[in-house]
């Protein structure tokens, strides 16, 4: 196992019990079996870890919601499977969904609150873009709204799974909100969240990764992972950033060969939405 990845594992296992103020540095490198140094050789701060943690389990959260909604090709399927994924990932990563519920109201760090944000702006495009594909005119004024009813559901049931020790089915409560979300839809008639005031929301936010971005992203990825048609498939990318050669079915070919690496899901993510896929 990576160092960094050692690092965070065991920094999660103590986050989740005691949450991120009441955790040192020491306390983490105890539980790692290694010393200060070696935790200063992969992270210069306990924040910096924090961040590294948000980045990645939100990188493959947003990730595969994304890539969902926009692979189910069956309309009738899709708010179900949209549901499904989410608690299904919510309850096989209850510890981290725990640990940011809890501290995400609390200012510790202006990078924590605009990192949280910005996936937070990521989640309302995927949602709404679900919601405009399976509602059309017919939510024209009120599809805001919707979304954020959909936002509502997803924080609201999430709470079964992370603090109350209760049986749960999935495919029952995917069901459950399906039906739900469907009635809102068709009922909901006097619109509260305008355009206007979503763009005021996101208007300190930098919105989609910049070409720059996204290439300093990949060529990070090619550096960390090991030789494999992964690696081979983000270096084609990155050359198709640079000089566009291939066509829309390569590109998504490739994109499919690094969807599922732990490391390229918020390449992914940047991609798909980069080359409009």
């Amino acid at each position: 196992m990576m160092k960094k990845q050692l690092i965070m594992e065991k920094a999660l296992e103590l986050f989740a019990e005691k949450g991120f103020e009441a955790t040192s540095v020491q306390q983490i490198t105890e539980h790692c079996g290694i010393s200060k140094g070696a935790f200063y050789l992969s992270f210069k701060s306990k924040d910096e870890l924090i961040l590294a943690l948000i980045d990645y389990f939100m990188m493959q959260f947003t990730s595969d919601i994304d890539y969902v909604v926009k692979n189910t090709k069956n309309d009738d399927e899709l708010l179900y499977t949209f549901y499904y994924t989410i608690f299904n990932s919510f309850s096989k990563h209850a510890d981290f969904a725990k640990i940011l519920i809890k501290e995400q109201m609390r200012s510790f760090n202006e990078e924590f609150l605009i990192k949280g944000r910005t996936y937070d702006q990521a989640m309302d495009d995927i949602i709404l873009s679900m919601v405009e594909r399976l509602y059309g005119d017919e939510v024209k004024q009120t599809k805001h709204d919707v979304m954020y009813c959909v936002k509502g559901f997803m924080k609201t049931y999430s709470e079964l799974f992370l603090f109350y020790d209760l049986p749960l089915d999935l495919h029952l409560l995917a069901k459950s909100l399906v039906e739900k979300t469907n009635v809102l839809a068709s009922h909901i008639t006097i619109p509260f969240i305008s355009t206007e005031l979503i763009q005021l929301r996101y208007q300190p936010l930098n919105g989609e990764a910049t070409k720059e971005q996204i290439l300093e992203i990949l060529e990070q990825n090619i550096q960390e992972i090991e030789e494999s048609i992964e690696k081979e498939s983000l270096v084609l990318l990155k050359q198709q950033i640079l000089e566009p050669t291939l066509s829309p079915a390569l590109v998504k070919g490739l994109l499919e060969n690094i969807r599922t690496h732990p490391h390229c899901k918020w390449s992914t993510y940047a991609l798909r939405n980069y080359f409009k896929l």
